[in-house]
């Protein structure tokens, strides 16, 4: 409660016109749903720095205590009370921030009365149908707009290496793919005497991203039903299949004579995907071939586990890059070459406790690229961008610190230090993100401009 009332005062005092030199570049934004004040953008970074948490963790909380605030006022004031659930209150600002500020009302009315008393489930429950109660029509849009949601996710890998594959998709198609993975498993399942029923239509699962093998995993147990059978088949007895009810031949996964003699004399292999694999691996390990591997993408896993995934594939290996190796140029743009060792040495963005290790962020020049249009291309400062002076940034992030007024400087490969517009100094290395002291910030930022002058550059840093 403390913390959001903080963020939110943050909000009201950021929340006028911005003055300055930056002032188009630090626009107001819409954070809550309509009704709420817009709050400068330089001003998310900061506060979400001071709360040592990330950029987007924030926005969410300020988003709701904003809706809170100033669109369910009944709702908030029993939450201050301290006789109702935060993440309750939370809950219901998300589910009705869209809505128009004029009818958002039903819903904080009906709220208000049940959040203290009842339990989280049916509030949240009636707070769903108060939402469409408010306005049916949007809502008929919003069912619409989902449509146009769908999408395929992956979870975290776990460190058993497993990892949790989430869609969401048409009803029809879910129903075609659980058929298919149905008609996979019972092919299976005398291979896997000893798994469980859901274990084995998850390695059944497996088989639609390998569709070589699923192809010939089909082929060799045809399952085309006679021509009268297929065509006269009762519509209801096409389509899923449930674990307790017997598998009848379906057209999702019936194969026709004709497509399965064009299957019988085409290379299958040439319809494996290609996919690029990054692993990670300790000098001791390859010596005694006994640890750990980390897998981009896909987290630790054991060499036997790394050999197990990679059989039955073609593997074609590339050179290991030595990250020791100071890689530099003069040029503004990042060669390929200074991204792969950057992106291996951070694992990600170099922002106080950022999330992100995605590979799609900007390549950023922590001390600024020091272009001269008055000097010819010899006499510029040569070796600005290399592995001493680059990092991951997300678009958000790099904007702000072109814009905002932080200050970041590399301190050696995978070590930065920050200072914001209002002194909060950090350090940001392998083992995360470190508050420090605005001194010790305002140091190293000084050292490395230092070492930034024409032929201050050192072959490698020292943290």
């Amino acid at each position: 409660m403390a913390d959001l009332e903080v963020i939110a005062a943050w909000a009201a005092v950021h929340s006028g016109e911005p003055v300055g030199p930056v002032r188009r570049r630090n626009p107001l934004v819409d954070v809550g749903g309509e009704g709420t004040p817009r709050v400068q953008d330089h001003a998310l970074g900061e506060i979400a720095l001071a709360r040592g948490a990330g950029v987007v963790a924030t926005i969410n909380a300020l988003a709701d205590v904003l809706d809170l605030q100033h669109r369910l006022p009944l709702t908030w004031a029993v939450v201050r009370q301290g006789t109702a659930e935060v993440y309750v209150a939370r809950k219901v600002a998300r589910m009705s921030r869209h809505l128009p500020v004029a009818v958002v009302g039903v819903v904080d009315v009906a709220v208000a009365r049940m959040i203290a008393t009842e339990a989280p489930g049916r509030v949240l429950t009636v707070a769903e149908g108060k939402v469409i109660e408010a306005d049916p029509a949007l809502h008929e849009e919003r069912v619409e707009e989902e449509k146009r949601r769908r999408y395929v996710g992956l979870g975290r890998t776990d460190e058993y290496g497993l990892r949790t594959l989430i869609a969401r998709l048409d009803a029809g198609d879910a129903a075609w793919v659980q058929a298919t993975v149905t008609r996979v498993a019972e092919i299976i399942t005398p291979g896997h005497p000893d798994a469980t029923a859901d274990e084995v239509r998850a390695i059944a699962l497996g088989y639609l991203a390998r569709p070589a093998e699923l192809l010939a995993l089909l082929v060799e147990h045809e399952t085309a039903a006679p021509a009268e059978t297929a065509e006269t088949a009762d519509p209801a007895q096409v389509g899923p299949v449930t674990d307790d009810e017997p598998l009848a031949p379906s057209r999702a996964t019936a194969l026709s004579v004709d497509v399965l003699d064009k299957l019988r004399s085409t290379d299958l292999a040439k319809l494996r995907p290609k996919a690029v694999l990054y692993v990670h691996l300790h000098e001791a390990t390859l010596l005694s071939m006994k640890g750990v591997a980390r897998v981009e993408e896909l987290g630790p896993r054991t060499l036997g586990a790394l050999q197990q995934l990679l059989a039955s594939t073609k593997v074609t290996v590339k050179p290991v890059i030595d990250l020791a190796d100071a890689v530099r140029t003069t040029a503004y743009e990042h060669p390929e070459a200074i991204k792969e060792r950057v992106h291996l040495t951070t694992s990600g963005d170099y922002w106080p406790y950022a999330t992100s290790t995605s590979r799609n962020a900007d390549y950023d020049h922590p001390t600024p690229f020091d272009h001269d249009p008055e000097r010819s291309p010899e006499a510029q400062q040569p070796a600005q961008t290399g592995t001493h002076n680059s990092g991951l940034l997300q678009r958000r992030h790099h904007r702000w610190k072109t814009h905002a007024g932080y200050q970041a400087r590399q301190r050696a490969p995978g070590h930065y230090v920050w200072l914001t517009p209002n002194g909060l100094g950090f350090t940001v290395d392998p083992t995360g993100t470190h508050p420090c002291s605005e001194m010790e910030a305002r140091l190293h930022i000084a050292l490395a401009d230092r070492r930034a002058q024409p032929g201050g550059w050192p072959d490698d840093g020292e943290p």
